[in-house]
């Protein structure tokens, strides 16, 4: 620049400015968020695929932003439709993104954030796919790319979305595998990544997305308290066309024992030829009307579903709700029975659902069940979609004593306690929900896990920091349980809070 200032011979400054401010335009365009990649981006976050795909298709290919949402269309195909063809022929695309992504401007903010981002994607394509290790290996190089954009662009909101969502993962780890955090440099906690999550929010471009993520952290990891639903009710409702919400909405209602307001949720979500295919809306439709005590409406979504859906996962958990439609109706074990057979020769056990299925399958046909297991089912069933009168009806005839084997005096006060629990009467829970983990203990039945996990949050709820501690650490001391990765993460997060 010393010929600008001595205004040296044949020296052009414009010339010279450009030259300089070329790099910075180079970046712009590497990372370019372009009025047709917003509006592709918007798309996607409602499920509108193909016209995602259709804007995408006119953008240049060397921006980095259409390299994120390309993948994006791939991750969202993949995981709504559990193909594993797709995901077989697709997969080997995530290299190709990964070092498109890594040739571009290296000065850029966005270049770390979309390159996890890419990660992440795959990542959650994989474990829906049960390749853990390879979601595993690609979760901690998307947390290392996000530390490290921490640290050089420490303003850059959208940085926060991920990051915010791993560090509540990595503090929600059970102590037992911390260590294993601790040696591969991940670090967080539960109450850091919230903080990061809420920052999130504020972004132009992610916002929507951190705000739906915070909601299912809430659900998943946290405890869901009736202020979330309602945050959750108004993010539906400002979105009416926004697929993706409708679908979540209803699935983190039915989650948190909310199942009359799921069925809102799916009932009123838009349609359309513009929209994916969610063949999964019909499974969670069966599972409601199933939770109402409905079999005839059930199996008609399970059977859509089975004729619809691709994929190898909740194939045993839909054969198993199918056998609930007809045991429960009372039909005769010759009809009934055949969908346990298809339990055990379906599908694969990558998801809890799954796991749970293929366990009371293996049971059932080996031991037959008795009376009183068909009513404890119905209470479950009805209490676990907040259906707590039909609940109560169902148990009220019955007492413990008449419950002979150990494994029904334990879930009969689980689910009693469960039951006033949901009706927001926690002093009446605590007795049958402390009873249910006595019963549980030397088995070390699930029933005790889950007992222990809603006695901590109910003392947590009521500020005895102590009693909830122990419970939470009480959860995390069942070692052996098909709920134990979930259990284990919300008494985990639970402990984090207090």
């Amino acid at each position: 620049m010393r010929c600008i200032f001595k205004k040296a011979p044949g020296c052009n400054p414009v010339l010279l400015f450009i030259l300089w401010l070329a790099p910075l335009l180079v970046s712009a365009q590497d990372f370019a968020w372009t009025p047709g990649l917003l509006r592709a981006y918007t798309g996607l976050q409602k499920l509108k695929i193909q016209p995602a795909q259709q804007t995408l298709s006119v953008e240049p290919t060397g921006n980095g932003v259409r390299i994120f949402l390309d993948n994006y269309v791939d991750m969202l195909t993949l995981v709504t439709s559990d193909d594993d063809k797709a995901f077989a022929s697709l997969s080997e695309r995530e290299d190709e993104r990964l070092d498109a992504l890594k040739a571009l401007d290296d000065t850029s903010p966005w270049k770390r954030v979309l390159l996890a981002e890419v990660r992440l994607h795959w990542a959650f394509a994989k474990l829906k796919f049960g390749k853990e290790i390879g979601a595993s290996w690609d979760v901690i190089r998307a947390y290392k790319l996000l530390a490290e954009n921490q640290k050089r662009f420490p303003d850059f909101l959208p940085t926060y979305k991920s990051l915010g969502t791993l560090h509540v993962m990595i503090g929600s780890v059970p102590d037992n595998y911390t260590w294993v955090a601790r040696l591969l440099g991940l670090h967080g906690s539960v109450s850091q990544g919230q903080q990061e999550l809420l920052r999130a929010q504020k972004d132009a471009t992610f916002g929507l997305e951190s705000r739906l993520i915070d909601l299912m952290v809430r659900a998943y990891v946290l405890n869901f308290a009736d202020a979330d639903s309602h945050s959750l009710q108004r993010l539906v409702q400002d979105h009416p066309d926004n697929l993706l919400l409708h679908f979540f909405g209803a699935t983190i209602e039915q989650k948190n024992g909310h199942s009359e307001q799921a069925l809102s949720y799916l009932t009123k979500r838009p349609t359309g030829n513009t929209y994916q295919s969610l063949p999964i809306v019909d499974n969670i439709l069966g599972d409601i009307y199933l939770q109402k005590g409905e079999y005839v409406t059930a199996t008609t979504h399970f059977q859509h579903f089975l004729t619809n859906y691709k994929g190898r996962n909740f194939l045993k958990d839909t054969y198993y709700k199918l056998f609930l439609c007809q045991w429960l109706a009372n039909q005769a074990d010759a009809q009934s029975r055949p969908y346990l057979q298809k339990v055990l020769s379906s599908g694969r056990t990558t998801v809890e659902s799954d796991k749970a299925a293929q366990k009371f399958a293996e049971a059932y046909l080996k031991r037959g069940a008795s009376l009183n297991q068909k009513v404890l089912m119905r209470a479950r069933l009805a209490s676990d979609g907040g259906f707590t009168d039909s609940a109560l009806t169902y148990l009220r005839p019955y007492t413990e004593a008449k419950f002979p084997e150990i494994v029904e005096k334990a879930e009969y006060n689980y689910r009693m306690g469960r039951i006033y629990q949901r009706r927001n009467d926690p002093d009446a829970a605590i007795p049958y929900l402390n009873r249910a983990l006595n019963f549980s203990e030397p088995g070390q039945l699930s029933f005790g896990a889950t007992s222990a996990l809603q006695l901590g949050y109910i003392y947590q709820k009521k500020n005895d920091r102590t009693r909830a501690r122990s419970f939470f650490q009480k959860a995390l001391s069942f070692k052996h349980h098909e709920y134990k990765n979930s259990v284990d993460n919300k008494a985990r997060a639970g402990l984090s809070g207090l």
